[in-house]
């Protein structure tokens, strides 16, 4: 009786596959790879890098590795919130007329105060109006509709 099968598992199959592509990579000097060699060099090159020692390269591409990954992350994770509460306000301010009246009427302003709020709310508005037809226009001329 034999240890190995007679016929090759699907894994064999695909682990000779494997070894021989990555033969291929690195044994074949192809153009991406000349490309990211290049590219590579251009980066020591431009960063200073080719003058340091291989622990020095690591500690120097691990902290800007991490730096970017943290902004990317960050980014990521709170700039659509950001944005989101950005639009709001913006929409409160400039969009919800009703609601800016009714704050007007809630805090009790002087008439003075109280005609400059409804001066600036009939600004939103009519603002709201014009970009409102300049967006149709736009869309329409673009034949977007």
């Amino acid at each position: 009786m034999s240890i190995l099968p007679s016929t090759p598992t699907p894994y064999a199959l695909a682990g000779a596959l494997l070894l021989i592509t990555a033969a291929s990579v690195l044994f074949l000097p192809t153009s991406f790879t000349q490309w990211l060699r290049k590219k590579n060099y251009q980066y020591e090159v431009t960063s200073s890098l080719y003058m340091l020692t291989p622990t020095e390269k690591f500690v120097f591409n691990s902290i800007l590795f991490l730096t970017t990954a943290m902004l990317t992350i960050a980014t990521v994770l709170y700039l659509p919130n950001h944005i989101a509460i950005v639009c709001r306000r913006a929409y409160y301010y400039f969009a919800d007329p009703d609601s800016a009246a009714q704050l007007v009427g809630k805090v009790g302003l002087t008439e003075k105060a109280s005609g400059l709020a409804e001066a600036v709310v009939e600004a939103a508005v009519n603002t709201k109006v014009v970009v409102e037809d300049g967006v149709r226009g736009a869309v329409e001329g673009l034949g977007w509709t």
